[in-house]
């Protein structure tokens, strides 16, 4: 996490930006009279907003902290993905609806 004042953000706010895309961190913006803000990449925001709304269920929160447990014990099982061909791909499509 980087920290920066409003005046030096403003003079080089493209640098800022480039710089948090790059890194994916964030860069707090400090005000002397207003609350800080904070800059980050969409992607980054995007992440946390996820992270927040997988966690807002207490069932899937739970769910996920055994999973992480099990993982971390050893516990996890390595599977490969299965490709699926173009014909297999295209049976489960939904069926068109002609009309």
């Amino acid at each position: 996490m980087r920290i920066i004042n409003f005046s030096d953000a403003r003079n080089s706010l493209r640098a800022v930006i480039d710089q948090v895309v790059e890194d994916a961190d964030v860069t707090v913006i400090s005000r002397r009279d207003a609350p800080d803000a904070v800059v980050m990449s969409f992607d980054h925001y995007s992440s946390l907003i996820e992270t927040v709304y997988l966690l807002s269920s207490p069932a899937n929160a739970a769910h996920l902290a055994r999973s992480l447990e099990q993982a971390r014990a050893g516990k996890a099982k390595h599977r490969e993905l299965i490709e699926v061909s173009g014909a297999e791909e295209n049976s489960h499509a939904k069926p068109a609806i002609h009309g």
